[in-house]
């Protein structure tokens, strides 16, 4: 499979048929807009096939989409072709680890919820591998490091230049389950106070005293782009993983995570917690 192609285009694709439908114009009528084929005009919302970025740059003009929703846009139709660092790894991926990736290299920020663990970009190495051994999938040790690998180099995107901003709020179970037994867990809370301390990176833990919350469903990720319009939910569910990207969906989750941060204590207790839990550890 071939990662970088596969999920810029899946991504190009699909924004392009969020920006008609939201303008209500058919196929036809964007095709008779910009001089192309309805054919045309379909084929460039799928997740397949070649694209043309000065047409994709027209349909963006005529979808009124934004200056930043158009920059966006067309920048995936100029790199459609381009791998990214993910490319180079042995082995297929699956196609939502690769979507997840596309998307993450193209966000400016992520807005974490967390119930359970530690969200990746923030993980220890000793951390993941011990949530990677807790699985019922037992893999193999090759496996399992290049797991590790992958999730690591994730992490990569906190150390640019202009970095993602990444607003994670952890259920107060985060900082007690003891993953890994208490020397990893104590490094584990060492690195989230750390993490808490960058100017781009927001921890806000969720104390048990809260009680019943805005998101007692589970975990979620909302991914965001140059605009909120370009948003996308993340769901790392049992079975596997689920995109939402429909503006209903996308305002329940966001007003979700307004619920949790307002209800969650500030950075600076945040992080008082994080240290006591780890002062705590047996």
């Amino acid at each position: 499979m071939t990662s970088g192609p596969t999920t810029r285009r899946r991504q190009l694709g699909a924004t392009m048929r969020k920006l008609r439908e939201r303008k209500g114009m058919t196929l036809e009528e964007a095709g008779t807009r910009v001089g192309v084929s309805k054919a045309t005009v379909s084929r460039y919302e799928t997740k397949e096939g070649p694209v043309k970025w000065p047409i994709v740059d027209a349909l963006c003009r005529e979808y009124d989409a934004t200056e930043a929703e158009r920059r966006a846009v067309v920048e995936w139709a100029k790199s459609a072709k381009e791998q990214g660092w993910w490319g180079s790894l042995s082995g297929p991926l699956p196609e939502t680890l690769n979507l997840l990736l596309t998307l993450e290299d193209e966000a400016t920020r992520e807005d974490h919820f967390a119930t359970v663990y530690v969200p990746g970009l923030l993980q220890t190495r000793g951390y993941t591998e011990a949530v990677l051994h807790a699985s019922e999938m037992r893999l193999s040790a090759a496996e399992t490091e290049r797991q590790v690998t992958i999730r690591l180099k994730r992490q990569g995107i906190l150390d640019r230049v202009d970095p993602p901003h990444i607003w994670a709020v952890l259920d107060e179970s985060v900082i007690r389950r003891v993953v890994g037994g208490p020397a990893v867990m104590r490094d584990q809370l060492t690195h989230l106070a750390s993490c808490a301390e960058s100017p781009n990176i927001t921890v806000q833990i969720l104390p048990f005293s809260t009680g019943a919350h805005a998101s007692a469903m589970g975990s979620f990720v909302i991914i965001g782009g140059a605009e909120p319009s370009l948003d996308v939910v993340y769901l790392d569910i049992h079975t596997g993983a689920l995109f939402m990207e429909k503006e209903d969906e996308l305002d329940t989750y966001r007003r979700a995570f307004d619920y949790l941060r307002a209800q969650a204590l500030g950075p600076a207790d945040s992080t008082a917690s994080i240290l006591k839990a780890r002062e705590e550890m047996l």
